[in-house]
């Protein structure tokens, strides 16, 4: 953790909800007149597109299963020395990886790659993660370490079934019996690399549906913002206004000491409403220390 480099992460697996977060940040950066590093988790995968296919086909081979949740499919630990870099100098390396086309226009490179790597600019005010892993900790590496502020973002989890076979069924041609195949694949990694860092998170914002998901794999409509709560789970109660967000977000309530529950359709407004504190004492706590 630095206060003179501070580190903030958003963890979640892709359709959690985490560009939410992102739209949020980036209006709170704009009106403090913040200039952030952003650092996307994607950058930091092991394999391009193509590679990515091909090392899935090596390990099943060997009966074993690669997967993007996992350390094997990620640079782990080039993302631990960028945060330590960072938090201890303000600097280090990044990438970006090209998700589409139009992306990669500016590059010269096609979707699924991966742009050369680039120092970051030394007169950043802080570094910005959103991805899988900005508090993973494994036998090789503690990224949740030099986090000054870690947030996660995810649904329940048979919302993020329904979001993934909704998404990659209509975005990428699979049928619903490969996305499932795919999420059972995906487990082991998911239950042991992903879930353990939401209970290191200082903040968790979960979705929770309103309506029945029983057999989220039949399911072909992704629950609304309207069908659908936010449950807020703080780690130490003390750094939470309750007050203040009771009276500022309408319909919301509190169930348990540290679990404020919002309206799904007011999440935007409540991460500006919580987060903006948050990264305001950052930035004092920076500019004193000069």
């Amino acid at each position: 953790m630095s206060v003179a480099h501070p580190i903030i992460a958003v963890t979640g697996s892709s359709g959690a909800g985490t560009s939410t977060v992102k739209h949020a940040f980036e209006d709170i950066f704009r009106r403090g007149g913040i200039k952030p590093v952003v650092v996307e988790g994607d950058s930091f995968h092991k394999y391009d597109r193509v590679g990515m296919r091909a090392a899935v086909a090596e390990a099943a081979e060997r009966g074993e299963i690669l997967t993007h949740f996992g350390p094997e499919g990620n640079c782990l630990d080039g993302l631990e020395r960028l945060f330590q870099n960072y938090s201890e100098t303000g600097k280090g390396e990044r990438r970006f990886y090209i998700h589409s086309d139009a992306e990669g226009i500016p590059f010269n490179q096609p979707a699924g790659t991966f742009t050369p790597w680039e120092e970051i600019d030394g007169n950043s005010d802080l570094l910005f993660y959103e991805g899988l892993h900005g508090g993973i900790v494994t036998d090789d590496v503690n990224i949740a370490q030099f986090t000054d502020l870690l947030i996660g973002v995810v649904p329940v989890i048979n919302l993020e079934w329904i979001q993934k076979i909704k998404r990659d069924c209509s975005n990428r041609g699979y049928s619903s019996e490969a996305v499932v195949d795919i999420i059972l694949k995906r487990m082991p990694d998911y239950i042991n690399h992903i879930t353990p860092q939401f209970s290191r998170t200082h903040i968790n914002f979960q979705r929770v549906p309103l309506i029945d998901t029983s057999n989220p794999f039949v399911m072909r409509e992704i629950p609304t913002p309207d069908e659908s709560l936010v449950v807020i789970r703080f780690k130490d109660p003390s750094m939470a206004d309750f007050p203040y967000y009771l009276s500022m977000l309408k319909d919301s309530f509190m169930s348990r000491p540290n679990n404020l529950v919002i309206p799904a359709v007011k999440l935007g407004l409540a991460m500006e409403v919580i987060l903006t504190p948050f990264i305001e004492e950052m930035m004092i706590k920076k500019r004193q220390r000069g």
